[in-house]
């Protein structure tokens, strides 16, 4: 919370602005809200974007854990909430589109949530490249090592669990923050007919939006 803030919840109440350069911060905000100074090619913006099942599943699970979200009593309930944009954050499509199609506005790095599972040295070289930041074999070695799901799922220093608990406020003691990561989880909750249901409203709302979307472990 400290080293990197999220714009929209500063529940600690910090000055942002007299942090020393480089600042960074994290976000859920959609391009139209972010600040206008992010647009312009000195600020760096790295979009992360996971298929919208997972999403969708993890999304669930968290109104499940923080105490200040709508829980919701089912998983069918949830995703009519989820693609009606009547959740925090709103609509994931125009989330995404939004940020694509606006992407000459910004320094943008789209980076896809499932390479970093998969490949996730390749990620940190591409954000290094992006960064204009060389580091050697043994940083990023480094960096591979405490950016895996497992390590930051544990290290306290690298997940919300105690703030959850003693400053956002949660509906279990059971806290896990980060939960599973996995790719094509949703598989585990979405009926046949769901999913055959998401995919129609996915392909109808990106279907000219080139980024690619991986939807099980298996693809490549």
């Amino acid at each position: 919370m400290d080293r990197a803030p999220f714009l929209e919840y500063n529940i600690r109440k910090v000055d942002h602005s007299v942090r020393p350069s480089p600042r960074l911060f994290a976000s859920h905000l959609p391009y139209y809200l972010v600040p206008k100074g992010l647009r312009n090619n000195k600020s760096k913006v790295i979009y992360v974007y996971r298929n919208p099942k997972d999403v969708l599943v993890s999304y669930f699970h968290f109104t499940k854990l923080l105490a200040t979200l709508e829980d919701v009593d089912s998983i069918e309930h949830f995703m009519k909430r989820f693609l009606d944009g009547k959740v925090v954050g709103s609509l994931w499509f125009d989330h995404v589109r939004g940020w694509y199609e606006h992407r000459h506005s910004f320094n943008v790095l789209f980076l896809r949530y499932e390479d970093m599972k998969k490949d996730l040295r390749s990620c940190v070289l591409k954000i290094c490249s992006f960064l204009e930041k060389e580091l050697s074999d043994e940083a990023v070695d480094d960096v591979v090592r405490k950016a895996t799901f497992q390590n930051m799922k544990s290290d306290p220093q690298a997940n919300y669990n105690k703030i959850v608990k003693e400053e956002i406020g949660s509906r279990t003691d059971d806290i896990r923050f980060l939960r599973k990561g996995t790719i094509g989880d949703w598989k585990h909750y979405l009926t046949v007919e769901q999913s055959e249901m998401f995919d129609r409203i996915f392909q109808r709302k990106m279907k000219d939006i080139p980024l690619k979307f991986t939807w099980d472990v298996k693809e490549e």
